[in-house]
Parts: structure tokens; sequence; C-alpha cells
């Protein structure tokens, strides 16, 4: 009972930082994947850090502790966080090439994530999952989140850096980062799309008897879709690329986060 007594806190501790990380963190936050998968997982995954790393670490169960454990939950939504914006980029690009190309009224409800998203977001969305499962991206996700109490212990200064501005600062220069790649994966077809209402407006001035409203949006459709055809093909370099800035990034916030004598 006493080593029960001096170990369940520290389990429950890294049990917070496991499960709200699965709140965020894309493919399992899906609703298509149960609670009782999540809670599972977290357990089992809580269990192996702690019997790794858990059991050299104390902590004193006081009034101090609520603090710990609401600083557990927040680095584990702050690595979800940051996995589920790079996720979000294709969903982003989906947007502006919707928009562009005239979905942007023919949302769907995405049964992953039951939100409205954009068809060619969602597409890409789907494939996006597929790439990363096949290249085995949630093992990664998972030594990555294990591997974090190695520069995160539980003892860390996370309130120290959220006071200091640095995590705020790198949320925003990642938001940033994502909004640039989501742009240029649907450079492409915007650009596509800005030529053609461009020469839709030579024709309108320049011939008025055609109706550009009725011969533009057909046009710029089976244009549009013309393109991603040709641009599709590349997209697995895409992903390649946007998962290795994924996983450097989650790097950099764990180096930014260590204390400096840490690792």
């Amino acid at each position: 009972m006493e080593l029960i007594a001096q170990g369940f806190p520290i389990f429950l501790l890294i049990f917070c930082r496991m499960t709200a990380f699965f709140v965020v963190a894309p493919i399992f936050s899906m609703k298509m994947v149960p609670a009782t998968f999540k809670i599972g997982i977290g357990f089992f995954l809580s269990l192996i850090v702690f019997l790794t790393y858990g059991v050299k670490q104390t902590v004193d169960l006081d009034a101090a502790y609520a603090l710990l454990v609401i600083r557990e939950v927040l680095v584990g939504l702050l690595l979800g966080f940051v996995v589920y914006l790079f996720f979000t980029v294709v969903q982003t690009a989906g947007a502006l090439m919707d928009i562009s190309m005239g979905f942007a009224m023919s949302n769907i409800i995405d049964p992953m994530t039951g939100v409205s998203t954009p068809v060619l977001g969602n597409l890409k969305h789907m494939v996006l999952i597929m790439v990363f499962l096949t290249l085995n991206g949630h093992h990664y996700l998972l030594t990555a989140l294990m591997d974090s109490y190695q520069w995160l212990p539980l003892d860390n200064d996370l309130f120290k850096h959220m006071y200091e501005g640095k995590v705020s600062d790198f949320v925003l220069s990642t938001f940033s980062e994502t909004f640039m790649l989501s742009f240029q994966i649907a450079s492409p077809i915007l650009v596509a799309m800005f030529l053609t209402d461009v020469g839709l407006g030579f024709l309108a001035k320049t011939a008025p008897q055609y109706n550009v409203f009725v011969i533009g949006m057909p046009m710029k459709i089976l244009l549009g879709l013309f393109i991603l055809a040709l641009v599709v093909p590349s997209l697995s370099n895409f992903f390649d690329h946007l998962f290795s800035t994924m996983f450097e990034r989650l790097h950099q916030l764990l180096s930014m986060l260590q204390r400096p004598n840490a690792g």
C-alpha cells in the first residue's frame, strides 16, 4: 500500500499527459476511434512510461499537486495541438481551392471529425491520413510522446515559458508556417483560377454578347479538376515534406521547453 501511495500520483501525472495528447492529436482524436480505446492505450502507455521513468520520480501530494496535473494536461494538449495544426494544412488548402473553383457551398460532413469540411479538403485529408498510416507515422507520434519525458520531465517549467511568451510565439510561428504550406498546396489552382477570371473579364469587355456568368463557372470547375488531376501525383512528396516539418517543429518545441541542464 505504501508503494501504491507513492507511485499512484506519479502515474496519474503521466496518464494526464497521455490522455490530453490523444484528445487533440489527429487520428487518435477522431470520432471513429472509441473512447475506451483512447483510455486503454493511454493507460498502457502511461504504465510503460511509469515503469521505465516514473519509478525514479517523487512528488509531494499536497495542494500544489493540482497545478502539476494542470501542467501535465497543458503539455499533452500543446504537443497534440502542434501535430493537429499540420493536419489542418490540407483542409485549409482545400477550402482555398473550393472558394476559387466555386465549391465553397458544397461542404460535406467529415465522418472522421464530425465537422463540415470542404470537398477537396476532405479528399486530401483522407489521402494524408492514408499516407501517414502507411509511413507508420502514428508509431513515430507515440514514440515522440513517450520520449517527451526525457525533454520535459514531470518537474518541467512550462508555466515559466508560458509567462515569458515563448509558447505563444512558437504557436503563432507554427500557425503561420502551416498556413504558408496550405497556400503552397493551393497555389496552382489559385493562380489558374485567377488567370481564368482575368480572361473572362477581358472576354466580357471585348464580347459582351457572351454571358460570362454562365460559361465561367463550368469552365473554372473543369479547369480546376484538370489541374487537380495533375497535382495529385505529386502530393506524396509534399506530404513527406509536411511530416518531416511536423516532427522538426515538435523537436524544436521540446528543445525550447527543456531546461538548460536537461537532455
